[in-house]
């Protein structure tokens, strides 16, 4: 199955409510524009960016959340693969992957991300921060 992105360079760039509604349709929006970039529905990429831009997104709504401001999504593409970027409001919380407790059922999010992005990281803006996350084209992870 090709998942080769047909458009490097291409950006896709939306902001949403920060609410479970606006995760929802910012997952599902990525995987509809990935399909549009040459990336079918299904595949292990697109599979792969709907689970880190979903567990990005929700942590931008739970831990990032500032009343009134939305939260961003860019998808940019490139010839290896896509960067995706989630951007919040709230620069003082910078995510780091906690260690597992047993019978948890929350702190998972960034150690999916770790395991399937090829690499990831925060970056400050002006107002807020930016976790970003790597996946190539042929297969997630190196």
């Amino acid at each position: 199955m090709n998942t080769e992105i047909t458009l490097a360079g291409a950006e896709f760039v939306q902001r949403f409510t920060a609410t479970r509604r606006g995760v929802r349709l910012a997952r599902r929006l990525a995987v509809h524009q990935l399909d549009e970039w040459g990336v079918p529905y299904g595949s292990e990429l697109s599979d792969d960016v709907a689970v880190i831009v979903a567990e990005l997104a929700a942590n931008a709504v739970v831990h990032g959340y500032v009343p009134g401001r939305d939260f961003e999504l860019r998808l940019t593409a490139g010839a290896g693969g896509l960067r995706i970027e989630v951007s919040d409001a709230r620069g003082e919380r910078r995510p780091e992957p906690r260690p597992q407790v047993a019978g948890s059922e929350s702190g998972h999010g960034l150690h999916l991300v770790e395991a399937l992005a090829a690499k990831w990281g925060v970056a400050e803006r002006v107002v807020g921060k930016t976790v970003w996350a790597e996946c190539r084209a042929g297969g997630s992870a190196p």
